[in-house]
């Protein structure tokens, strides 16, 4: 993922360059105009900034074509802006029928924004998240229908520069119900001095019945539901509620296309794990074959392309194009006729015996990465075990979309033409895959044979992924029709909680900052972003990962290996994903005092009891504290624990790069669950999982 990094910061510097006005980047933050508080486009619940509080069902409207009966009704004129005064157009957030299971919620509260002040009030923390269930919790987020409370942490913006900056953000820490209603409410809250935090005017109306209308009756209802739940009106700060987007909703477009596109093939049937119907054309476009003393592990890497239908906006799905929908209330797109896209592949043949055949695995790269990081030792490493790897771009998230992601992040209007491209890009290794294990796909191509014998084994296909592929991976492998298994490496999912918490973000940062420069906006604008990501990432899919498998899909397992410390995906994330897809995790994970929780370390994840298990899993990589430092406290060994605020790790090693897939314990631990038996196996004995040379204290 380094290098991909290194490439992305020199990119964005050089457009940077041309395309910013000298000393942009060293402008301070500046207060833009605000919107007038209007009560039919803001809530002046929290007139801190027009969608405070957020996410919020006054932003929606009701809907009777759809799964959950509401749909996002976000205004221009409510929407962020950029130093321009370009608002974020909110055309396909209205696609929606409510928010992201992950969602990030955000408010102002004056007087809660220091850390003294978050120390008097007390809500649940990142490092306790049990919390959420005593009764006197001050910040709680509750489920409508059932009047149970859901698991979250809060936080304050650590980014801000001043206190009139800091917003309040609350996390679920496992995701929230597709289709659900949930209440937020907050109440006891304390400033610097530890004095109670009066309700501001409109909301007091609200609680104090002294308001009237439509919208008094529906907080009627709510102080109803939080009185039933023990929560008194009395005391309360602020609440109110919000929907959650449906099931439908969420994974219809990658569906949509997805069942369009095996259907040209003459396979409509994709739970059944058979395959049917035609390989989708492919051309081979270069063979290369290594001497042992070229490569001792490979003997042939084969490359080329296969023809996807393209289901974006300009032909051949060029960087910056987007789904094509048939009007406003669309919500699944329309193809071009006769659109195609030719999707790069590469594969490696593993050295082997004569007539060995490899199980074939798909592999997804890091951060705006490439095909070519398939071109890796680590997955040479897995031959012997097996396994013939083939990598696909990630377009939408793949190098030639680093101007397009720079572009983005001026004008966040934009962003659906990353998010759709990834569904593009998801296909397209569906499609890969799909050439890989049919008999007329690669298997039937002499550059996949050796001695004039096929070398993959197509009884099934596996998908392996690391960082960006570990993410992205998750969705892949939720809506994926060959395969069962999927082994993501550093993963995580929700980029809204990611994105400050990872050093990758850092040079990205530069153009976001500089396009909008509300700092109190900033969490609201990765918050609202979320919903669009949802349909390319981990987040959007993960209550469909596993065990509870979206229609026309079969069901899947995934490994999880997460680097404790990580700088550039943090452990937070990961945790929240495992809660998520119902994974259980091999103790003991670090060494003892090394997790900010403590005794509360990864409260809510089951525990492996006995192996070889077979499910979803956790395994977590330990490179050890700092230590050997040189005097100015550089070139440490180890690692720290993962902040406990919203920024990132940066001290010490990275164990993002030296992780499990790096190890011979972590690779048998990938092969052994990448096989027809799919089992954990434990590798790593009573201690944790040590990496980097680490033995243990």
């Amino acid at each position: 993922m380094i290098p991909a990094r290194v490439t992305a910061a020199r990119l964005v510097g050089a457009l940077l360059a041309l395309a910013l006005p000298a000393g942009a980047l060293s402008a301070p933050a500046v207060a833009l105009p605000a919107t007038p508080v209007d009560d039919l486009v803001c809530d002046p619940i929290d007139p801190a900034t027009c969608l405070f509080p957020f996410p919020n069902d006054h932003f929606t409207t009701a809907d009777a074509a759809t799964d959950t009966g509401r749909r996002l009704a976000l205004s221009p004129l409510a929407m962020p802006r950029n130093v321009a005064g370009k608002p974020v157009d909110p055309t396909d957030f209205n696609r929606n029928d409510g928010f992201s299971p992950g969602q990030s919620i955000v408010t102002k509260v004056p007087g809660l924004d220091t850390p003294e002040a978050f120390a008097h009030t007390d809500p649940v923390p990142i490092t306790d998240v049990e919390r959420s269930f005593e009764p006197d919790a001050p910040i709680v987020v509750l489920n409508a229908d059932t009047g149970e409370r859901h698991l979250i942490w809060s936080e304050l913006d650590s980014n801000a520069t001043t206190p009139a900056d800091v917003a309040l953000i609350i996390r679920p820490a496992v995701n929230f119900a597709e289709g659900a209603r949930y209440i937020v409410a907050l109440r006891d809250l304390k400033d610097s001095a530890g004095k109670t935090i009066e309700a501001q005017p409109a909301f007091a109306a609200f609680r104090d019945g002294t308001a009237t209308g439509a919208r008094a009756e529906h907080f009627e209802e709510i102080f109803t539901t939080l009185e039933g739940a023990g929560i008194g009106r009395k005391n309360l700060y602020l609440a109110w509620d919000f929907t959650v987007a449906s099931e439908r909703n969420l994974s219809e477009r990658m569906l949509s296309i997805r069942d369009d596109a095996f259907g040209r093939l003459g396979d409509d049937d994709l739970a059944d794990l058979e395959v049917d119907g035609d390989a989708p054309p492919f051309t081979v476009t270069a063979v290369t074959d290594f001497t042992p003393e070229e490569n001792a592990r490979i003997v042939r890497r084969v490359e080329g392309t296969v023809t996807v239908p393209c289901y974006l906006n300009a032909p051949g799905c060029p960087p910056g194009s987007k789904f094509l929908y048939a009007g406003l209330d669309a919500t699944v797109p329309t193809p071009l006729p006769g659109n195609t896209y030719d999707a790069t592949f590469i594969c490696n043949i593993p050295r082997g015996e004569p007539g060995q055949t490899f199980r074939p695995s798909l592999y997804g790269h890091g951060l705006m990465g490439d095909a070519d990081q398939v071109n890796s030792g680590k997955l040479y490493d897995l031959g012997p075990r097996g396994l013939m790897f083939c990598g696909a771009d990630w377009i939408g998230m793949s190098s030639e979309d680093i101007p397009n992601a720079v572009l983005i992040l001026a004008d966040l209007s934009h962003f659906s033409t990353l998010a759709d491209r990834v569904q593009q890009g998801m296909l397209n290794f569906l499609y890969v895959g799909r050439a890989l294990i049919h008999s007329q796909g690669f298997a039937a191509d002499p550059a996949f044979q050796i001695d004039d014998a096929p070398v993959i084994d197509t009884s099934r296909l596996y998908y392996n992924g690391g960082s960006q592929g570990g993410i992205i991976g998750g969705a892949l492998t939720a809506v994926a029709p060959d395969l069962t298994r999927g082994a993501l490496g550093v993963p995580a999912m929700n980029y809204s909680t990611l994105l400050e918490r990872s050093v990758d973000f850092d040079v990205y940062a530069l153009v976001m900052y500089n396009a909008y420069r509300n700092e109190l906006e900033r969490p609201l604008l990765f918050s609202l972003v979320q919903i669009l990501w949802d349909r390319a990432e981990s987040n959007g899919y993960a209550h469909h990962m596993t065990d509870d498998p979206l229609p026309n899909t079969p069901p899947h397992e995934v490994l999880l290996h997460e680097a404790f410390g990580d700088h550039q995906v943090t452990n937070w994330a990961t945790e929240v994903m495992a809660r998520t897809v119902g994974a259980h995790m091999r103790l003991p994970a670090v060494d003892p005092g090394r997790h900010p929780s403590g005794d509360h370390a990864y409260a809510g994840i089951p525990v492996i009891t006995r192996y070889p298990f077979q499910g979803s899993a956790l395994v977590v990589g330990e490179i050890g504290p700092l230590r050997d430092c040189a005097p100015d406290g550089s070139d440490c060994k180890g690692t720290t624990p993962p902040p406990v605020t919203n920024v990132p790790n940066r001290l010490g090693v990275d164990p993002h790069g030296p992780d499990l897939s790096e190890t011979v314990e972590g690779q048998r631990q990938i092969a052994e669950f990448l096989s027809p038996s799919g089992h954990v196996v434990d590798v790593c004995g009573t201690a944790p999982c040590y990496l980097d040379g680490w033995t243990g204290p």
